[in-house]
C-alpha cells in the first residue's frame, strides 16, 4: 500500500457510527477466529518484493495469505509490482507501462534487495550486499529449491496457478508517478478481464481509487472486494453501505493529516465493522513494525495484519492470542 491520500483523514474527523449489523456476518469467511499473517508484497523487509521467491518463502513460513500489488504493461498483460516505474527494486527502468511483458520478463526483480537490513532497497551499498542480485539472469546460482524465474517480475496469471488455495489480496496501481484516476480504470479493466469469471472465493481485489473498485466490480462481480477511499467514507461518515462485493476494510493504523496524527485502525472501528459483518485488515506502510505494534493491533481484533515482515509476526503470533472478547459474529 502508498501513502494514504489527504481524504483519509476525514474518516476520523467524527465518531463511530452505531449502525446495525449486517446481514452478511455469518457468512464472511474473513472474519476470523485469530488474525491473518499477510505477506505484504511478499513480506518486502524479509525477501525480494513481489517475487515468486518472496511468495514462497513466507507461506513456506507460515503466512495465511499473499499481498500484491498488479501494474499492467503496453501489451496489456497484468504483473506483480509493487510501484508504476521498475527502478527502485530492478534493474530496469521507466514505467512498467511503457515496457512490454517479453521486456520486463528479462529483469532482475531482486537486483535492489539488501535483506536482514533498514530500508532494504536503497541503491548505495556495496555489490556484495545484495544477496541475490544475479540469481534472474543466470549470473547467481538460485538456492536449493528454486530457480531463476523465482526471482523476475511475475504475472499474476503465474502467482494465481503457483498458488491456487492460498487467499491472495490483489491491489489495482496506476501507470504513472501522476496518479491519475484514467490510469486506475485502465488497470482495473485489464485486471477484470483477466479475472471475469474465475471461481474463486479466496481474493480479494482493493484500489485506493473507489472509481478502479466499482470498474472492477462491472467486470468481474464475483470477486471479493476491499472498498476504496470513497466507499470507506460512505460507510464510516454516512452509514451508507461501502459498496457491493465487500468483504473487508483494509486501513492503515495512523494516517498524518494537516500536521496531526489521526487514529484510523482502533478497537471501536474494528468493532463496528465486525458489527456490520466486515473483516478489519491492517497494513503498516507509514507505521513502524514491531511486537508492540503487533501486540496493540491483535489486542484490537483486527482480522489480519498485512506485514514486511510475517516469518516475525508468525512467531509473535504463536505467543500472542486474540483475546476472547474479539469474538466476531
Amino acid at each position: 500500500m502508498p501513502r494514504v491520500p489527504r481524504v483519509l483523514g476525514l474518516l476520523v474527523a467524527v465518531a463511530v457510527l452505531a449502525l446495525p449489523a449486517g446481514a452478511q456476518a455469518a457468512s464472511n469467511r474473513w472474519l476470523v477466529p485469530q488474525p491473518l499473517d499477510i505477506a505484504h508484497q511478499g513480506g518486502e523487509d524479509e525477501f525480494p518484493s513481489n517475487t515468486m521467491y518472496a511468495f514462497k518463502r513466507s507461506l513456506k513460513a507460515a503466512a495465511d495469505m499473499l499481498e500484491l500489488d498488479v501494474g499492467v504493461t503496453s501489451d496489456d498483460q497484468v504483473v506483480v509490482m509493487h510501484d508504476t516505474t521498475l527502478d527502485r527494486t530492478t534493474n530496469g527502468t521507466g514505467t512498467i507501462a511503457s515496457h512490454t511483458l517479453a521486456q520486463i520478463r528479462r529483469l532482475d526483480g531482486a537486483y535492489w534487495f539488501s535483506p536482514s537490513t533498514a530500508n532494504a532497497y536503497r541503491h548505495d551499498r556495496r555489490a556484495a550486499a545484495y544477496r541475490w542480485r544475479g540469481v534472474a539472469t543466470g549470473k547467481r546460482r538460485p538456492p536449493k529449491g528454486y530457480n531463476a524465474s523465482d526471482f523476475r517480475v511475475p504475472t499474476l496469471r503465474e502467482v494465481l496457478r503457483a498458488f491456487p488455495r492460498t487467499p491472495i489480496n490483489i491491489e489495482i496501481k496506476g501507470r504513472t508517478k501522476d496518479e491519475a484516476l484514467a490510469e486506475y480504470l485502465q488497470n482495473a479493466g485489464v485486471l477484470g478481464r483477466l479475472l471475469k469469471g474465475n471461481p474463486r472465493k479466496d481474493l480479494i481485489v482493493v484500489s485506493f481509487k473507489q472509481e478502479a473498485v466499482d470498474r472492477f466490480h462491472e467486470i468481474a462481480p464475483q470477486i471479493p472486494l476491499a472498498p476504496g477511499i470513497g466507499g470507506t467514507a460512505d460507510w464510516l461518515l454516512g452509514g451508507q453501505s461501502p459498496g457491493p462485493g465487500v468483504v473487508a476494510f483494509q486501513l492503515p493504523i495512523t494516517y498524518q493529516f494537516g500536521g496531526q496524527l489521526l487514529d484510523i485502525t482502533t478497537a471501536a472501528n474494528v468493532a463496528h465493522a465486525h458489527r456490520d459483518g466486515y473483516a478489519w485488515h491492517t497494513w503498516l506502510s507509514d507505521d513502524t513494525e514491531s511486537p508492540a505494534t503487533w501486540t496493540q493491533l491483535i489486542d484490537w481484533c483486527v482480522d489480519g495484519v498485512m506485514t514486511a515482515r510475517p516469518v516475525e509476526f508468525h512467531r509473535l503470533l504463536a505467543k500472542h492470542r486474540r483475546p476472547a472478547a474479539c469474538a466476531t459474529p
